[in-house]
């Protein structure tokens, strides 16, 4: 403080009152504490939003894939219910239905005798092995009454 007081003033003045053009100390550890409590906040904020999403990640493609989109709509619309059924939704394992069903597919393939896409092997053609037979006569009447 400056060596000339005020005479209404106080001898002795508490730390945070400065005399002037001194730095104040308090506004400025309240403006640190300010700034730090904002950043603690939203990164609170963004933790607890990610939290359906990290719950998920475990799961499903799917399922992971609709809390993710659960949680984006929720943040750009600011409708919490959104965000609640993405949690739900990630609390709540889902039935895997795929393996069972492509299970069922290949032995269905099996039983009908139906080669599947890796057992077909498609062999080249040459053109000198390829000849076109003539048809005898009669043969295309005789085809019209098997179709029919």
């Amino acid at each position: 403080m400056s060596e000339q007081l005020h005479p209404a003033a106080p001898h002795h003045l508490p730390f945070f009152i400065t005399g002037p053009n001194e730095a104040d100390g308090l506004t400025v550890f309240t403006g640190l504490l300010l700034v730090a409590a904002i950043f603690s906040v939203g990164i609170l904020y963004w933790k607890l939003h990610s939290l359906p999403e990290r719950m998920a990640h475990k799961s499903q493609k799917l399922q992971f894939e609709l809390v993710a989109v659960l949680g984006l709509i929720s943040l750009f619309t600011h409708m919490h219910i959104f965000w609640i059924a993405g949690l739900l939704l990630a609390l709540v394992d889902l039935p895997d239905f795929g393996t069972p069903l492509r299970s069922i597919a290949g032995s269905v393939e099996k039983i009908a005798g139906a080669a599947s896409e890796s057992d077909v092997t498609i062999a080249p053609v040459s053109p000198a092995t390829e000849t076109v037979a003539p048809r005898a006569a009669g043969t295309e009447q005789e085809e019209v009454r098997r179709h029919a």
